[in-house]
């Protein structure tokens, strides 16, 4: 198991601050959303190597999944990304659905999704580069947005059929959305690719609210995942401080 922090974590730094942060605690790689806001994405590479710890995971587009009319941009979108993440050498990409269309019914916005995300494979498989979808709340954060049950999400990505399409599994929003984090955590690992973890109430790190992410990451590590788990979260603390806290507290209990 790999352990990231997302852009943001150490506030008004730039991202190649945070990659020596990264690097100086330990820690995997960074979470970098919007890849094109990067100043020069082949400096960016250049920096990565230097450093030692690079992106592991960024965005694609933010186009609507289930919009059908959004089809073309959305692939275009995906094939932008897919150059990028060749430049960074990074695996994942997260994408969000969209919101609900109002007036057209749900089962229809779900099948636009699995079609556009099913012309999407090939070009994943051929780059080696895994596309997630990405439930999220729409009770406290994400008023409307189409995907966010991890149920649902699952039929999508068993409907599209490619080991290149599968899901993040924000254990935050899972929390708020759906409860039975473990549970689900534990009976989808074969379809989720990353988990990004915050605790809840607040979204602040890990060990700050409800969630015992001692537990959570410890049956995790026994399903033999070895992938990314991301620290999308604020920071009740200094960062430098929580992180250590984290890995005392949560990750050498969790993991040995």
């Amino acid at each position: 198991m790999k352990f990231s922090l997302c852009i943001g974590a150490y506030s008004g730094k730039d991202e190649i601050y945070h990659l020596e942060k990264i690097k100086e605690h330990g820690l995997h790689g960074l979470e970098y959303y919007a890849w094109w806001d990067l100043p020069d994405i082949r400096r960016m590479a250049k920096e990565q190597e230097r450093i030692g710890v690079g992106i592991n995971a960024t965005c694609t587009k933010f186009i609507s999944l289930v919009n059908e009319s959004l089809r073309d941009a959305y692939i275009e979108g995906v094939r932008q990304s897919i150059e990028a993440c060749k430049i960074l050498n990074v695996r994942s990409m997260i994408t969000q659905t969209g919101n609900v269309l109002d007036g057209i019914p749900r089962y229809i916005q779900r099948a636009n999704m699995i079609e556009t995300l099913k012309r999407c494979a090939p070009l994943l498989e051929e780059a080696g580069v895994v596309l997630e979808i990405e439930p999220l709340n729409g009770i406290v954060d994400h008023a409307g947005h189409f995907s966010q049950r991890s149920d649902e999400s699952v039929y999508i990505v068993d409907q599209v059929g490619s080991r290149n399409v599968k899901l993040v599994f924000d254990v935050y929003h899972q929390q708020i959305t759906e409860g039975n984090v473990t549970r689900n955590a534990v009976n989808y690992i074969d379809r989720i690719n990353h988990f990004h973890i915050a605790d809840n109430p607040g979204r602040k790190q890990p060990g700050t609210g409800e969630l015992n992410y001692v537990h959570i990451l410890k049956s995790i590590k026994g399903t033999g995942f070895d992938g990314f788990v991301g620290l999308e979260c604020g920071y009740t603390v200094d960062t430098d401080i929580a992180i250590e806290q984290f890995k005392r507290d949560i990750v050498t209990p969790a993991l040995g």
